[in-house]
């Protein structure tokens, strides 16, 4: 029987012919998505669901789709998919990263323009039979410096426009070697050296807990007066409330906004500020960009649930059915090591070694190098997967090195993965045993055996006496229960390193308190995805 797919938001014709000509049966029920009630009535009859931004793919809807394979966004944002809740039933969710790259970069130059030259308030002001020239005196982007806090695919994009227009570019990005940025033709900054500096700052960010706010009232007192801000990126990354302030005030002569903290943006206390200019989220609504995810998301989607293909998947790797049941534990060992090294690692990353030795060095370390740089990438990049991955750590000029070799030591396989920044270098290396479950055996050079928790504290520290003590009291006067708890050190008295499982959240104060104590270099709070 052939694979049926539901398409529940308005894809192209042509996306629609793929699906037919590769094999599937398909619904184009354009209008479908926006009902949730009549979506989660039919999604069960369905292998597959393709869908753009207006479909909710909530839990309510994954949990009724009993058939269901694969869930296709045409587009790179995957807010309106509960991911965790596809994983848990098996169910594979992609995207396509770079359908609409041009199209986003070209619409931030766009508003650029907008802003700094007052165009649509002058449209408004002409067509209303006004001839008001002298107010509307602008501003030239020729010789400016352009801040772009961002530098991947669409930043990068936005760079090379800006140097076209004469503007001196200049980037704030954590992954971005300075190999990349001479490349560009950019200059490689520090965030606050950007704002400081930049005439116009654009945003290129996805939103993280990181970059959240990231320009907030305090960073918006440090830019220059007079300065520009665009975001066509993500709602969320500025603070709306600390950007009206500054508008008003004068500090920030003009903002070109396309996204906001709550969409659809029917009311926002933006709305009336001077010189703002305002788009309903048109970042990627160009009829060539629409198209290119169209056809990319059928192409997808048809080749996974008709040839077992996976391109661009989010939750899982791009492995065949017979290398699938030997390396998934060996996936999640490589993305627990990303992970853990790229939440540990706060300057930005020149190269991403991994070693494969014994038994692993023998399997397809193409999958696994994927999922360890996923997992770097992931604490910055929230939307990097498998499959762009390491062309996302390529575009930032990240050098990615695999080494394979037979067993040394007394481990049948082992994996270590190494973090070469400007400042330091960092590894930590891990190995799966009988019972399929990764372990974490060295970090920075010391040995233990850990397993990964859903809510890590890692803690470096001086080996001296009293540490344990002062940890678990604040631990326990904080309500926290440790779930496991492992040390290491290399010589007694110097370095050593805790990593201690916890049941639940901890406040940022009491981390900040354990890195209080006197013998303690660094306390750190790491998440790791829940094990199924």
């Amino acid at each position: 029987m052939a694979p049926k797919v539901l398409i529940s938001d308005k894809l192209s014709d042509k996306a629609v012919q793929i699906f037919k000509e590769r094999g599937c049966d398909v619904d184009f029920l354009p209008d479908v998505g926006k009902d949730k009630e009549k979506l989660a009535e039919i999604i069960g009859e369905y292998d597959g669901l393709a869908i753009r931004s207006a479909t909710k793919a909530t839990e309510k809807i994954i949990k009724a789709a009993t058939n269901l394979k694969v869930i296709g966004r045409a587009g790179i944002g995957v807010d309106n998919v509960d991911i965790p809740t596809a994983t848990v039933k098996g169910i594979v969710v992609m995207n396509t990263p770079f359908g609409n790259a041009i199209t986003t970069a070209e619409h931030a130059i766009a508003m650029m323009f907008a802003v700094t030259r007052q165009i649509p308030a002058a449209d408004v002001s002409t067509q209303a039979g006004k001839w008001e020239k002298s107010c509307f005196m602008g501003n030239e982007v020729t010789s400016k410096t352009l801040g772009l806090v961002g530098c991947g695919n669409i930043g990068s994009i936005v760079a090379d426009r800006a140097i076209g227009l004469k503007m001196k570019v200049i980037a704030f990005d954590p992954f971005l070697s300075n190999e990349r940025a001479v490349d560009l033709g950019v200059e490689k900054v520090e965030l606050e050296d950007l704002f400081r500096r930049s005439d116009v700052i654009t945003l290129h960010t996805p939103l993280t807990d990181r970059t959240r706010n990231i320009v907030d009232a305090a960073a918006i007192e440090t830019m220059k007066d007079g300065v520009y801000l665009v975001n066509c990126a993500r709602g969320g990354l500025v603070d709306e409330n600390a950007l009206r302030a500054a508008l008003d005030s004068g500090k920030v002569a003009g903002a070109a906004v396309d996204v906001f903290t709550v969409e659809p943006a029917k009311e926002n206390v933006l709305f009336g500020a001077p010189n703002l200019v305002c788009t309903p989220h048109l970042g990627a609504s160009t009829s060539e960009a629409q198209e290119n995810v169209a056809l990319q998301v059928a192409e997808q989607m048809s080749d996974y649930l008709v040839n077992g293909a996976v391109s661009n998947a989010l939750n899982m790797p791009s492995i065949t059915a017979e290398e699938a049941p030997r390396l998934a534990p060996f996936v999640k060992l490589a993305e627990q090591l990303g992970s853990f090294a790229g939440q540990a690692t706060e300057s930005g990353i020149k190269t991403v070694r991994i070693e494969y030795e014994g038994d692993v060095a023998e399997m397809n370390v193409k999958a696994l190098t994927a999922a360890a740089l996923t997992g770097v990438l992931r604490p910055l990049l929230q939307a990097v997967n498998m499959v762009s991955a390491p062309e996302v750590a390529r575009e930032r000029g990240i050098v990615i090195e695999d080494v394979r070799r037979e067993q040394r030591g007394a481990y049948e396989n082992y994996i270590r993965l190494t973090v070469i920044t400007e400042r330091q270098e960092r590894s930590v290396a891990g190995t799966v045993f009988g019972d399929q479950k990764p372990r974490i055996i060295q970090i920075k050079g010391i040995n233990m055996e850990a397993e990964l928790g859903e809510n890590m504290l890692y803690v470096t520290n001086q080996d001296k006496p009293g540490f344990i003590g002062q940890l678990g009291s604040i631990l326990g006067d904080a309500k926290i229960n440790i779930a496991t708890f492992n040390l290491g050190r290399k010589v007694e008295g110097e370095e050593a390193i805790c990593l201690v499982e916890i049941d639940g959240e901890i406040a940022e104060a009491t981390v900040n308190e354990i890195a209080a104590i006197e013998q303690v270099n660094q306390a750190k709070l790491l998440h790791f995805p829940r094990q199924s």
